[in-house]
């Protein structure tokens, strides 16, 4: 006869695991949002949110952020630039921002008799001696 030896887990203690969604969390990056609004989404502190990081993805939170916003940044450039097909206003602030165009004002003065600031000027002169 064998006897058969069955295991359970034994709880640890302390509080019970918080269930990040993966996808969820990338969505979060992608709307810029912090770590502490995030750690506020999952009601777990920001360092709960760094160990997460680093097991699931192998990084910190900064590593993993830069990486998952940009998705965040693509959305909100595609809407500036469907916007911008509407809006005069988003159009000028794209091309200032992204081709480098910008606002030029012409500024022309005319000065008709000099006499008065050479004169000015040259008795400045004279004092120095």
């Amino acid at each position: 006869m064998s006897e058969t030896k069955t295991t359970t887990k034994k709880n640890k203690g302390g509080r019970p695991a918080i269930n990040i969604n993966q996808t969820e969390f990338e969505k979060l990056c992608q709307l810029q949002c912090t770590k502490e609004e995030i750690a506020g989404w999952y009601n777990c502190s920001e360092d709960t949110i760094e160990r997460w990081c680093d097991r699931t993805y192998g990084a910190s939170f900064a590593v993993v952020f830069a990486q998952k916003r940009a998705g965040g940044k693509i959305s909100l450039r595609r809407a500036q630039f469907e916007l911008a097909k509407k809006n005069a206003a988003m159009a000028i602030f794209l091309g200032k921002n992204l081709l480098g165009q910008k606002d030029q004002q012409e500024v022309v003065a005319q000065i008709e008799d000099l006499t008065p600031l050479a004169e000015l000027l040259k008795g400045d002169d004279d004092d120095d001696d």
